[in-house]
C-alpha cells in the first residue's frame, strides 16, 4: 500500500474544542503504511510519525458533527498498563465536502490473542498454560479497571485483546462498543460478537451490567483453554442452545436473573455438563474451577475480575523468579496504579496480590492510598473522579 500522508495540521477543530484539547500543540504527519482492521465502524492504519519516527494505530471513524464521540469520551478517560493507550485525535475532511473523520491515534501494538491463538491451532497445538495465566491475569486487570469507573466494554474477544509477542504484555483495546452504564437506564441488547455474548443478552435484557463483559472473559479464557471457542452458536438462539449444553438448563430463578421481563424461550430440560469433561485433559483443576465461576447464568454471582486475581490458578505468578515458557522474565504484572490498590485494600486482598519480592517497590504508593481510604473514611477527602464510590464498588461485588 502507498504511503498515505494524514496530517493533524488540516483537522477543522475550529468548532470541536472537545477535540482541540487532546491534539498535540505542534502539528504531527503521519505515514499510513498499510490496513490492520477494517468495519462498519471505519479503517484502522498501521501508520508511523513522520516527525519521531513512532509506529501508532490510527483509528478513522465517520464523525457526526452532532455528537460527541462515546470511543473518544472514554479512551481520554482511561490510564491502564492493560488497556491501550490514546496518544492524541484529531478531526480531518473526508473527500465529499460535508464529510469530517475523526482519527484516534493509539500506541501500536502488532499481535492479538486471536492471532496467536488461530497459529497455534493451525500447528495442532494449545497455548501453553503459563501464557494463559500470563494473558488472563492482564486481562482480568484491564476489565476491573474500567469496570471500577462504570465502564462496559461490550466486545470483549480475543479479536481485542493486543499482544505484544516479544514482551507478553496484554491490552484491551476497541471500545468502539464501549459505554459508561446507567442504572435504570436501557441498553441496546443487540451487543458483543456472539460466541462471547453473555446469556442475558440472548434473553434480550436491556438493563444488564458490567458483568454481560465477564462472561465473555470466561469465554476467552475457555478458548484458550481448549483451543477453539466454547460456545459456537450460529444464531442468537443457537448459542443459548451451546451454553445449555455446558451449563444446562436455566431455572426459572437464573431466567429471572439474567431478565426478569422475559418469557418467550422455552428449552427442554437438560443438565449440566461437568466441567472436567469439557476441558477433559486439557486444563488443569484450578483452570477448570476459575473458568466455572467466570460462567454463571446469574450475572450478580459472576465472579469479580479483580477478586479472580486472587485465585491460585495465578499463584504460580507470584512467585519469585517466575519466567515465561521461553526463559524470558514475566511481563509487568504488579505494576499496580492506585486505583487498583484501592480495590485490593476495599476487597483486603493486598497481601495476596502483592508478592514480598514487589512489596518495597509500590510501599510508598500504597501508604498513599492508605491514608487517602482513611481520610475518605472520617469524611475529609472525597474518592476521585471516575471511580465508582464504595457503595456502588458493593452493589457490583455483591454476590
Amino acid at each position: 500500500m502507498a504511503n498515505v500522508n494524514i496530517n493533524d495540521a488540516d483537522s477543522d477543530a475550529k468548532d470541536h474544542q472537545e477535540e482541540r484539547r487532546s491534539k498535540p500543540k505542534h502539528s504531527i504527519s503521519y505515514a499510513a503504511e498499510r490496513v490492520i482492521g477494517n468495519g462498519s465502524f471505519g479503517i484502522v492504519y498501521q501508520a508511523t510519525a513522520i516527525e519521531t519516527g513512532e509506529t501508532v494505530a490510527i483509528k478513522k471513524v465517520l464523525q457526526d458533527r452532532r455528537f460527541k464521540n462515546r470511543e473518544l469520551q472514554i479512551m481520554r478517560m482511561l490510564q491502564h498498563p492493560d488497556v491501550v493507550q490514546l496518544r492524541h485525535s484529531f478531526l480531518a475532511k473526508g473527500d465529499k465536502p460535508d464529510d469530517v473523520y475523526l482519527n484516534l491515534v493509539m500506541e501500536f501494538v502488532p499481535e492479538t490473542i486471536h492471532r496467536t491463538l488461530r497459529n497455534h491451532t493451525k500447528a495442532k497445538k494449545l497455548i501453553p498454560i503459563m501464557y494463559t495465566k500470563v494473558y488472563m491475569y492482564q486481562v482480568c486487570r484491564a476489565l476491573a479497571y474500567i469496570h471500577s469507573m462504570g465502564i462496559c466494554h461490550r466486545d470483549i474477544k480475543p479479536q481485542n485483546l493486543l499482544l505484544d509477542p516479544n514482551t507478553h504484555v496484554v491490552k484491551l483495546c476497541d471500545f468502539g462498543s464501549a459505554k459508561v452504564l446507567t442504572k435504570g437506564q436501557p441498553n441496546v441488547a443487540y451487543i458483543c460478537s456472539r460466541y462471547y455474548r453473555a446469556p442475558e443478552l440472548v434473553f434480550e435484557a436491556t438493563e444488564y451490567t458490567t458483568a454481560i463483559d465477564i462472561w465473555s472473559l470466561g469465554c476467552v479464557m475457555g478458548e484458550l483453554l481448549l483451543g477453539k471457542p466454547l460456545f459456537p452458536g450460529d444464531s442468537g438462539v443457537d448459542q443459548l442452545i451451546e451454553i445449555i449444553k455446558i451449563l444446562g438448563t436455566p431455572t426459572r430463578d437464573e431466567i429471572m436473573a439474567m431478565n426478569p421481563n422475559h418469557t418467550s424461550f422455552s428449552f427442554p430440560n437438560i443438565s449440566a455438563h461437568p466441567w472436567n469433561k469439557v476441558f477433559r485433559n486439557k486444563a488443569p483443576k484450578n483452570a477448570i474451577d476459575l473458568v466455572s465461576k467466570f460462567l454463571v447464568y446469574k450475572p450478580m454471582e459472576r465472579l469479580h475480575p479483580f477478586e479472580a486475581l486472587s485465585h491460585n490458578f495465578f499463584d504460580e505468578l507470584r512467585e519469585p523468579g517466575a519466567r515465561l515458557p521461553n526463559g524470558k522474565p514475566l511481563p509487568p504484572l504488579f505494576n499496580f496504579i492506585d486505583s487498583e490498590l484501592r480495590m485490593a485494600e476495599q476487597m483486603k486482598l493486598t497481601e495476596k496480590l502483592v508478592p514480598p519480592h514487589a512489596a518495597k517497590e509500590i510501599a510508598p504508593q500504597l501508604e498513599k492510598v492508605r491514608r487517602q481510604l482513611q481520610l475518605e473514611a472520617t469524611g475529609q477527602a472525597q474518592p476521585p473522579r471516575n471511580m465508582l464510590t464504595s457503595s456502588s464498588s458493593n452493589d457490583i461485588l455483591a454476590k
